[in-house]
């Protein structure tokens, strides 16, 4: 299934879910012209932050059609204080002071964090101006994690032609321990199936499948496939796999015999970032697939970290997968 395909599904499917988008970095000209697509297409209801003249005077001189977006300026809101002081709470035992909870808050990206943590939105799209670590920072300090996972991970859709993959983690976890890796394979399972409508199966990536081979390396891809199956037994997992053994049927059936996941999997959890990255970019490079992320997940609700050098398609996408992810 091409890249524009499985997009353009996500935007139809996510139109139907009628949810409401914040786009905090809307003094960004890429952030304002999503955000007209975003509402023309019906995809979803947003919200955009920022100074309400200059939002106005930058959508006139660029020629955008503001109709239907709600403009909400953080400094002028009269969710300002309540923000402040649900912030001062969560971060006073760090030493922050109410005035520098209130200074942050103003912040457009935290803002949005706020407003996606009281429930006033149902994702945010933020990071094509602020750096990943602040967008971070926001998310993990406002909205938090979401219950019964303990990591913020990525994962990327890969596209072609006739299949779409989930690949995990490619862009975040250096060297997740056996527990993490667990969780980086649920949350994946799980977004896998919002965006795709597909059944996961699961497969625990390792040099070895079954025995093959023994180190420290394969221990900690078994002991989180154990994990996954102690904490989700709902799910199809299976590890540890070789790649070959978990995408093709007859490599599948000869080195895992009676694996409901060998030779079928779509869902595949790589050991560790430098697995994952090189996998990743080979699949694209030479395997000729379409890479839709990175995508992250693991909080209580979708809030979305961009690329700096993003596209306004790339921005209308997030939101769309957004719309998928939340509740």
């Amino acid at each position: 299934m091409p890249e524009i395909e499985i997009l353009q599904q996500i935007r139809e499917r996510a139109a139907q879910r009628k949810k409401t988008i914040v786009l905090p970095e809307s003094h960004d000209e890429r952030v304002l012209r999503a955000a007209e697509i975003l509402t023309q297409e019906k995809i979803a209801a947003v919200i955009a932050l920022g100074n309400d003249e200059k939002i106005r005077n930058d959508a006139k001189k660029n020629g955008i059609d503001l109709q239907g977006i709600r403009i909400i300026d953080p400094e002028k809101s009269d969710r300002l204080s309540d923000f402040a002081n649900y912030f001062f709470n969560l971060r006073k035992h760090k030493g922050v002071t109410i005035e520098q909870a209130r200074d942050t808050v103003k912040r457009d990206i935290f803002f949005g964090a706020m407003m996606l943590s009281e429930g006033m939105v149902d994702g945010s799209v933020s990071g094509s101006v602020a750096t990943t670590a602040d967008v971070m920072r926001a998310s993990i300090f406002c909205v938090g994690m979401k219950e019964g996972i303990s990591i913020v991970s990525s994962f990327f859709l890969m596209a072609f032609p006739n299949q779409v993959y989930s690949f995990a983690d490619c862009a975040v976890n250096p060297s997740p321990d056996p527990s993490q890796l667990a969780d980086i394979a649920i949350s994946t399972a799980d977004n896998h199936k919002r965006l795709t409508g597909e059944e996961p199966y699961i497969a625990m990536l390792s040099f070895s499948t079954k025995g093959s081979a023994e180190h420290e390396m394969v221990d900690k891809v078994r002991s989180a496939t154990k994990l996954v199956q102690e904490k989700r037994p709902d799910l199809n997992v299976d590890g540890e796999l070789q790649f070959d053994a978990a995408i093709v049927d007859s490599v599948g059936k000869k080195k895992a015999p009676g694996s409901k996941v060998a030779g079928r999997a779509n869902v595949l959890v790589f050991p560790d970032l430098n697995a994952g990255n090189i996998g990743y970019k080979i699949a694209q490079r030479l395997g000729g697939a379409e890479a839709v992320g990175p995508i992250n997940q693991g909080l209580k609700k979708p809030f979305f970290d961009l690329s700096r050098g993003c596209s306004v398609d790339d921005i209308v996408n997030t939101a769309a997968i957004a719309c998928l992810m939340a509740d």
